[in-house]
């Protein structure tokens, strides 16, 4: 009929009296706008997430920096997106001190620049002045800092505002970014806050100069364990720094505290000459007052090579030495017949207040060959190095002074010294290593500190891609004559000049803790600790 129309569900396109009617095809679209809804949705929510963080990185690039004065100085403060937190001291021209200060992802940056000309006058012309601008100078930084926080936190919010309102172009939208923003900048800055580390200016780690080092890192027996001390430490920075500019004259360097004794720890000089440039410039800048070296002094142990040790007796301090296994008898020989120089072989000696004890390498192995890597020990060749081991250990317990430092070249030897002194010194290996003897019962424990080489492993340390670093290593004793801190000190290899310098703090363990302790070989048969045998190295 006319009017009527045909309907035949289920089919699809179906023609009616000149016009079309289209059915939905129920089986292949009805679900599709009920999964568009929630991906929609999310696909929104991360855009949100994106410009908020872009946003708030922006922000803090943009404007995480303000300038603030910090006594005479008109310093700049930045904050920048990092993983590990931390803090970075500039002080032009001497170097950095980098300071794990707080968790987080910020990096505070704290840029000491020009001095301020007005000021630094007073300076000179009030002496008092100077005690007046340390002092101020903690509440001076922590007024920056708070500035600082709070300009980082307006700019990456407006940063983001302005980045959601060009990519949403949606008031909703732009603001929750906004407000995603602020609580991401705000939670990172309070993570800081939360974690932050007072103390973490007793271990520095000091990069630039070599010269320059002992002045900005300061004595160990003067740094921080508290706030009001760490304070008095910023302090004394600043006013040093301050008399560096305005005097022009040398830089000045802490005095060390009364009754500390610095030894200088060198090993596996291996030739090198420009070890020796590097010790000399320690002994006068740190105010060394015993250098020690474990050996390998030379390469060989020829008669032409014993004039390399000449350069000892320019040092002016006593210089206590054993041989390393290319070291020949020749060539201790020539070390003792240095005016300042001590040779120890099973012996002890009382220098600088310190009772020192020592027995050099029982191996002359200049020919690697004679002691092939990745072998470990040797039924005999254990014996050696355990035997030497074991007879110094008789000798420190026989001592009539107790023995503050025992001496060996090899590490392996140092297995028998548990808890018959407190510190180990070794060499051989060409990598440093810090860690705890296997304690004896009813033994006072016993570290044991294995030096890198100082002389870059002579011209092997180029047969890499990169060169052997120099290194060295500065003890602090107290009046006990206990090891309070060291210095780790790193010159980049032949050639480089890069130098870092690490401070260390000798703190007992907590309770439970974890400590390293050096597996030690035994009489009998091989061993494959890493630590234990000769090496191609030493």
């Amino acid at each position: 009929m006319d009017g009527q129309e045909n309907e035949q569900p289920g089919t699809g396109d179906t023609p009616v009296t000149g016009r079309t009617r289209r059915w939905p095809l129920r089986g292949r679209t009805a679900g599709r706008p009920a999964v568009r809804g929630p991906l929609r949705r999310l696909g929104v929510v991360l855009a949100i997430l994106a410009v908020a963080l872009a946003g708030s990185v922006l922000g803090t690039y943009g404007g995480g920096h303000v300038g603030t004065d910090i006594g005479p100085f008109r310093a700049q403060l930045s904050l920048t997106p990092a993983v590990g937190g931390g803090t970075t001291v500039n002080v032009p021209p001497l170097g950095a001190l980098l300071l794990d200060s707080h968790d987080g992802p910020t990096h505070l940056t704290v840029e000491l620049g020009s001095l301020d000309q007005r000021r630094t006058e007073a300076l000179i012309d009030d002496p008092a002045s100077i005690s007046r601008a340390s002092q101020s100078a903690v509440q001076d930084v922590r007024a920056g800092v708070l500035r600082l926080g709070l300009r980082t936190l307006g700019w990456a919010v407006l940063a983001t505002l302005l980045l959601a309102g060009l990519a949403f172009r949606d008031v909703r939208r732009t603001a929750w970014a906004g407000g995603l923003s602020l609580a991401v900048t705000a939670g990172s800055l309070g993570l800081a806050a939360a974690t932050i580390r007072p103390q973490a200016i007793e271990e520095p780690r000091y990069e630039g100069l070599l010269v320059n080092a002992p002045a900005i890192v300061g004595d160990a027996r003067r740094i921080a364990n508290d706030y009001t001390k760490y304070a008095e430490q910023l302090q004394r920075l600043v006013g040093n720094v301050s008399q560096l500019y305005t005097t022009v004259s040398a830089l000045p360097v802490y005095e060390p505290a009364p009754g500390t004794t610095r030894v200088l720890h060198v090993s596996d000089m291996h030739l090198n000459p420009t070890g020796w440039q590097l010790i000399r410039t320690v002994v006068e800048q740190f105010g060394i007052d015993v250098v020690i070296d474990t050996g390998d002094i030379t390469d060989w142990g020829s008669e032409p090579e014993a004039s390399f040790v000449g350069s000892i007796g320019l040092l002016k301090k006593p210089y206590v030495y054993i041989r390393g296994n290319h070291d020949s008898a020749r060539t201790a020989a020539a070390v003792a017949q240095q005016p300042n120089a001590i040779v120890l072989d099973n012996t002890t000696t009382t220098v600088a207040g310190l009772t020192v004890a020592g027995i050099g390498d029982p191996r002359f192995t200049p020919d690697k060959e004679t002691s092939p890597a990745g072998s470990g020990l040797t039924k005999v060749v254990a014996d050696q190095v355990i035997g030497a081991g074991e007879q110094l250990a008789t000798t420190v317990r026989n001592s009539p002074q107790p023995v503050n430092i025992a001496l060996v070249h090899d590490p392996a030897s140092a297995g028998p010294l548990s808890g018959t002194c407190p510190l180990v010194l070794a060499g051989h290996t060409h990598a440093r290593q810090v860690s705890k003897l296997p304690q004896v019962p009813d033994k006072q424990p016993t570290q044991l500190m294995v030096e890198g080489s100082t002389g870059g492993a002579g011209l092997r340390g180029l047969e890499g891609e990169k060169p052997t670093p120099l290194s060295m290593t500065v003890l602090y004793f107290d009046q006990q004559k206990l090891l309070q801190a060291y210095d780790d000190i790193t010159v980049g290899g032949t050639g480089q000049a890069q130098v870092n310098l690490e401070r260390h703090v000798i703190r007992e363990p907590a309770k439970g803790a974890q400590v390293p302790v050096t597996p030690t070989p035994t009489r009998g048969g091989p061993q494959e600790s890493p630590t234990a045998g000769p090496t191609t190295t030493g």
